[in-house]
């Protein structure tokens, strides 16, 4: 909503009136590529386990919930320990409502109106969107014409504008470009010498061969990771996300976080997909795989791809505004994203069904020459 339709007599705060939700438009009926979710439903055995386990818990329900979520933190470290080769416990873990709410607990914890916010975008706009909604100062640092960080003029920036919290998305979001664990250990080393917190969004980290910014924690105690399950595990209707940090940093968001914010039904099925590691990421290898072929793909009609550590593609290349192509996958049944970024569209990679829809629909468009930049 813009400023005009907000009623009089909501007091909504003034640097709130313009904004609008986030989010991503859900339309019935077509092939949805345009959230990043993972297309392949639960195996059966999960579902199974996990019915009976839920079954068990609805019976305590009028009971509140573990409030530290204690067992779910314990199975969280156990997967990044055997993920990572970095040892952590369960005073290294906290999770939470998606990794959407990490984040937020972390701005409310450590932003504010005095403390200043860095990011390098494009990335996931929820990070400056977060800032603003807390009062945290937000500055923007760009990325060169690949998206990748520019680590001597990032460094420098650091230096200059001694942020509090500085954000990096790796695989970035929405190019799925990553940054290299040497590249993230000179932003750590910077971001140490002005006093700020190196916050490391890993949504997409499964995906990547780059290794996790979890083995930085022994050197530099102000790296913090977020993850979510939401990706790699296909559990994103279940909201769930955590972060990786010194026991400090976990201590900080306690202090922020809402009062048993984590049901005992999201903690109970969190815990039941961890403990099926290997069939809830069993199909990540195909996904790779499917990511390479719809890449061909798009280059093989002309569009131009921003290379991927992600389960997405970010594609240009192509005449018009974006919004113009958008509308000619959605009229061909495919809904992608437009992210606002000038001149590209990002496709999530579906099941194999799902990209054959999107390559027909895509060869349809480009017999049409004037959709193709020449």
């Amino acid at each position: 909503m813009v400023q005009s339709q907000w009623p009089y007599w909501l007091p909504l705060r003034s640097d709130l009136r313009n904004i609008s939700p986030y989010g991503a438009p859900q339309i019935t009926g077509v092939v949805a590529l345009n959230t990043n979710e993972n297309p392949f439903p639960l195996p059966q055995e999960v579902v199974a386990a996990m019915s009976e386990r839920l079954g068990q818990v609805v019976e305590g329900l009028n009971r509140y919930p573990d409030r530290d979520a204690t067992a779910l933190r314990g199975k969280l470290a156990h997967y990044i320990t055997q993920t990572t080769g970095v040892e952590v416990t369960t005073e290294n873990i906290w999770a939470a409502n998606g990794s959407n709410e990490i984040l937020q607990t972390l701005f409310l914890a450590c932003g504010g109106v005095e403390n200043l916010a860095l990011g390098f975008t494009p990335s996931y706009s929820v990070h400056p969107l977060i800032a603003q909604i807390t009062k945290t100062p937000w500055f923007a640092g760009s990325r060169d014409g690949d998206f990748a960080i520019d680590i001597p003029k990032a460094r420098k920036l650091i230096r200059e504008k001694s942020p509090h919290l500085v954000f990096v998305a790796t695989p970035n979001n929405p190019s799925g470009t990553p940054t290299s664990i040497g590249d993230l250990k000179e932003l750590a080393e910077v971001t140490g010498s002005v006093g700020g917190l190196l916050i490391v969004d890993e949504a997409y980290a499964e995906f990547s061969a780059e290794p996790s910014a979890t083995t930085l924690l022994a050197d530099f105690p102000h790296v913090v990771i977020v993850r979510t399950m939401s990706k790699a595990f296909a559990f994103a209707g279940a909201r769930t996300g955590y972060l990786v940090a010194k026991p400090a940093v976990v201590n900080a968001a306690l202090i922020t976080r809402l009062p048993y914010h984590l049901s005992a039904l999201t903690q109970a099925a969190a815990e039941t997909a961890l403990e099926f590691t290997p069939a809830m990421q069993s199909e990540i290898d195909l996904l790779i795989l499917e990511r390479n072929r719809v890449e061909a793909a798009l280059a093989g009609v002309g569009f131009r791809v921003v290379p991927s550590s992600a389960n997405f593609l970010l594609f240009s290349g192509f005449k018009g505004e974006s919004s113009a192509i958008w509308q000619e996958f959605l009229d061909r049944g495919i809904l992608i994203r437009d992210v606002g970024l000038r001149g590209f569209l990002r496709v999530t990679i579906g099941s194999p069904a799902e990209n054959d829809q999107f390559i027909a629909a895509l060869s349809s468009i480009a017999s049409s020459p004037s959709d193709i930049t020449e």
